[in-house]
């Protein structure tokens, strides 16, 4: 296992995965409209079978599930003890979704058993995008299909714009990263997001933009949603790592530009914030 991916494993089954399964219910409300879109895009029908990648908390999993029916069934798998533990609790019985914690990208997977490749932000992780496609694929029915929505630009997210844009000059600037490597942003080059598709053997690649705004912040007044949102960006994601180990003077200017940042955002009860992705389809040859 290369290092980068030991190194992921290690934090999503520590302080990511159970920072997220506390922020369970915020962030799928976040995410939803995106895995919704994705979701139309793939059109399950009754009786399918599909592979959830990087299946989180299974809010995804769950919904695939009720495309599919009784007749179908979903494998959501994760990396994440934490998250995996609570799709496992979130899931009513009777319900034809199995949740494993594995990684899609090197997992025993069974040859041509699954219908459906999904995934709602889960695939711009690996450390070897082209080869974790091409294995995946081979779980994948000849003319079956592979869906997924990822993040596209950095700047036209503002879950990270914004937070990271209001703490320029409060703390000293990051390196810029590489934007080939694995994170959530490493898929933003449509070029890219084909090239590793067709290294990886499938054909009909389709990148539509799909872009929405949505909730980040929720309280019972503006105020408390407001806060609710600075909460948020302070626990998850970026922003949380960059001021993990700033004095605590440092971190409550932080906060306030942070909070600045999210005040000049629509809502009344809620935050709301613009997001872009990618909804990316293609399939397996069928011979």
């Amino acid at each position: 296992m290369a290092q980068h991916d030991a190194d992921r494993v290690a934090d999503w089954n520590d302080q990511s995965g159970e920072r997220w399964a506390a922020h369970q219910a915020r962030l799928d409300a976040m995410l939803a409209v995106f895995g919704q879109a994705a979701i139309e895009a793939a059109a399950p029908a009754t009786g399918e079978r599909v592979l959830d990648i990087g299946c989180g908390a299974g809010a995804s999993s769950l919904d695939l599930a009720a495309r599919v029916g009784a007749e179908g069934h979903v494998l959501g798998v994760d990396i994440s003890e934490p998250l995996i533990g609570r799709a496992r609790a979130l899931a009513p019985q009777d319900t034809p979704v199995l949740f494993q914690v594995a990684d899609a990208s090197s997992a025993e997977l069974p040859e041509g058993a699954f219908d459906i490749l999904f995934s709602r932000f889960g695939v711009m992780f690996f450390d070897d995008p082209t080869g974790a496609f091409a294995h995946m694929r081979r779980a994948l029915r000849p003319g079956g299909r592979v869906v997924f929505v990822c993040w596209r630009g950095m700047a036209e997210n503002d879950w990270v714009r914004l937070p990271m844009g209001a703490i320029k000059g409060i703390v000293p600037p990051l390196a810029p990263p590489d934007p080939e490597a694995p994170g959530p942003f490493s898929f933003g080059d449509r070029e890219r997001v084909a090239r590793i598709l067709t290294l990886a053997g499938f054909t009909d690649i389709a990148i539509t933009p799909f872009d929405a705004s949505v909730p980040f912040g929720k309280g019972a007044t503006r105020d408390a949603a407001i806060d609710d949102a600075v909460e948020t960006t302070l626990e998850v994601g970026p922003l949380s790592r960059v001021l993990a180990d700033q004095p605590d003077d440092i971190r409550a200017r932080a906060s306030a530009a942070v909070r600045a940042a999210f005040a000049g955002r629509p809502g009344e009860r809620l935050v709301m914030i613009d997001g872009a992705t990618w909804i990316v389809m293609a399939r397996n040859p069928a011979s």
